[in-house]
């Protein structure tokens, strides 16, 4: 074997071993018979190789997803599912548009016929539905009421009947708002017959699609709509995140208050269910992320890079 290992001699014959074994497709044994080499010289030079930087050594992403991102959150958090998507954060439209589209993709494939698919409200969510083109034929159950506020264009029906008719399964939907008044309003339109059927579907949900909030002005539907004082209020106990109704501290603790009193929806319910897959975007939002995933609510996600390297460097 040539001498010195800096030399040019022995950078050939490293690149020789590295191209048969890499591009060529042989063993060990056969570049050592070819070149006059034993099989454990061929694998020195193969590590050295590596070791320098002759030969690098790359996952490559198909399409816009980050599979290396995607192994490492989904590792890091534990999760059943991760799916990150290499787009542009600049713009927000675009962003929730490719996450959604990898959500919608991650839906069909991992959806079956024994499940029955629960919907919460939210922009991304919203986002994923439109780009929805195959479901098995599940039922398809709201999980919150709807939320009026600036920029909010469709409804929590819309999502599932849409949903529905992509599935062939029944669509469990009522009109109602997410917050009202007082418990007592809210206990009398549980019972309700549109809302009181819905309900009942909650404890068979095995899939549930939500988004993640931030509890800070622009990172959180729920927050926005709310009364400045119950802001302050739920700020005051530490929450951190808002999953469907659910309150949480940055440590991904829930935290109680009346505000979830007066909810429509899935609320305590969604820790129930096996498998919910949050569609979080925005690099802003990686504490109300990391509280989630921290709190076992959410067991899968779909976001892309730069949430993910935020998540990850404090993971």
């Amino acid at each position: 074997m040539a001498g010195r290992e800096d030399g040019p001699a022995h950078q050939v014959l490293m690149a020789s071993v590295a191209r048969r074994f890499h591009i060529g497709g042989q063993s060990k044994v056969q570049i050592g018979d070819e070149l006059g080499l034993s099989r454990f010289q061929v694998a020195r030079l193969l590590e050295r190789a590596r070791s320098t930087g002759l030969v690098r050594i790359e996952i490559a992403r198909p399409g816009v997803l980050d599979l290396d991102a995607s192994s490492r959150l989904q590792e890091a958090f534990g999760l059943r599912h991760a799916v990150v998507v290499d787009a542009a954060a600049e713009d927000v439209a675009a962003l929730r548009s490719s996450v959604g589209a990898a959500a919608a993709d991650l839906l069909t494939e991992v959806t079956t016929a024994a499940d029955v698919l629960g919907v919460a409200w939210a922009r991304a969510v919203s986002a994923m539905a439109a780009q929805v083109r195959s479901l098995p034929p599940v039922p398809v159950v709201q999980l919150t009421g709807a939320l009026s506020g600036r920029g909010i264009e469709d409804s929590s029906v819309e999502l599932v009947r849409g949903l529905s008719r992509i599935s062939g399964g029944p669509a469990y939907f009522f009109y109602a708002p997410l917050t009202l008044p007082d418990p007592a309003t809210t206990t009398a339109l549980r019972r309700q017959p549109e809302v009181a059927r819905a309900y009942a579907q909650f404890p068979s949900v095995t899939l549930a699609v939500v988004g993640i909030g931030r509890w800070e002005a622009g990172l959180s539907t729920v927050h926005d709509v709310s009364a400045p004082a119950e802001r302050d209020h739920l700020r005051s106990l530490g929450v951190c995140a808002e999953v469907s109704g659910i309150f949480l501290s940055c440590d991904g603790e829930p935290v109680p208050s009346d505000m979830g009193e007066r909810m429509i929806g899935i609320g305590e319910a969604l820790w129930s269910v096996p498998d919910v897959l949050g569609i979080p975007y925005g690099e802003s939002k990686a504490p109300a992320v990391r509280a989630a995933l921290r709190s076992g609510l959410v067991n899968s996600v779909v976001t892309h890079t730069a949430l993910a390297e935020a998540l990850l460097r404090e993971s």
